[in-house]
């Protein structure tokens, strides 16, 4: 559990820097230029992520069991994926409606990911995870929008189809092949 904690901290810690420290974080980058901001910064998010995954993973090999979800948690949570993966591609399509009314889709996205998923897990290091992420999406969320609420430009029909289909495949893909194989556990 310590390790996924370390990488938590130093994951979510460098993603937060700019929730709680935007001054601190526009010093630096002037400071040590751009590219070396975004290089420092991207080095301690993966090591971050490496320290999460496997500290995760030990978790799993010794598990510390809080509470038992019924089933119908579980079918919640396969369900609730669908407009998580719609809203994560989102924020990658130009022009699309979603992004344009919501304004930070990606945020979104973790918080349904992370909600979903404490809802179907019971184990302590489930908790903790999701958890962790749930709290960092909501700050994430609500200092993006004080700096930059959504906008509502234009969006194209076509995007928005666009979107929503492709998270759909997203979704499929994942539910049917990526997540046994990646996390270990199948969907249903």
């Amino acid at each position: 559990m310590t390790i996924m904690i370390i990488g938590l901290v130093l994951f979510l810690g460098v993603h937060s820097v700019r929730i709680f420290a935007e001054p601190w974080r526009q010093a630096r980058i002037q400071q040590l230029g751009e590219p070396a901001w975004k290089g420092i910064y991207s080095l301690v998010a993966l090591i971050g992520l490496v320290l999460t995954i496997w500290g995760y993973g030990q978790t799993r090999l010794d598990p510390v069991f809080v509470w038992n979800p019924p089933v119908a948690l579980r079918h919640l949570t396969v369900l609730l994926m669908i407009p998580a993966l719609i809203l994560l591609v989102a924020a990658y399509v130009p022009g699309n409606a979603i992004k344009a009314r919501l304004g930070h889709p990606m945020l979104l996205a973790v918080k349904v990911w992370a909600l979903a998923h404490l809802l179907s897990n019971g184990r302590l290091g489930d908790i903790v995870l999701f958890a962790a992420f749930l709290v960092w999406a909501i700050m994430a969320f609500r200092a993006a929008r004080r700096r930059e609420p959504a906008s509502r430009t234009d969006s194209r029909s076509s995007a928005t189809i666009t979107t929503v289909v492709v998270g759909l495949v997203a979704y499929g893909l994942f539910a049917a092949f990526l997540h046994p194989w990646l996390i270990g556990v199948p969907v249903m």
